[in-house]
């Protein structure tokens, strides 16, 4: 095992609930430590850019006008295999497969507005914390 970094995003449709504290409190209690966060507002461009990857698929309109709803937190995650276990933490992507207890299972509303986005592989997870953070902005757990 390995202490890594990875990307979380807590998504428009938890932001208006007010529901950060919630969801930040089940990354905290499952051993991920936070080392940088902020609340932002995407611009449209800086989704597009963002969702890139996705840009060809039928769902990236949708994605990127949901994305941009309202306010995102933005954050940094650290801790063992940081990557795996974030995943574990929000579960499947579409809450009715969820398991019980993960965070899209307790809050999401609907496969699209699933509450959090995560990393998924390193080389992702590096990519997307630059996208969002200067160097200057994470503050190391030592």
């Amino acid at each position: 095992m390995s202490i890594e970094k990875t990307l979380s995003i807590i998504k428009p449709d938890a932001t208006k609930r007010n529901i950060t504290g919630k969801i930040i409190s089940c990354f905290e209690e499952q051993g991920l430590s936070i080392v940088a966060q902020k609340r932002i507002l995407l611009s449209e461009s800086k989704a597009r850019e963002f969702y890139a990857v996705h840009s060809e698929k039928p769902f990236f309109e949708d994605l990127v006008k949901y994305i941009t709803s309202g306010p995102v937190v933005v954050q940094i995650l650290e801790g063992q295999d940081a990557i795996a276990r974030n995943r574990k933490i929000m579960g499947a992507t579409n809450p009715e497969e969820a398991e019980e207890g993960t965070i899209r299972k307790q809050f999401a509303l609907s496969v699209e507005a699933n509450s959090v986005h995560g990393s998924d592989s390193q080389e992702t997870a590096k990519s997307e914390i630059k996208f969002f953070f200067d160097n200057s902005e994470i503050a190391p757990i030592d």
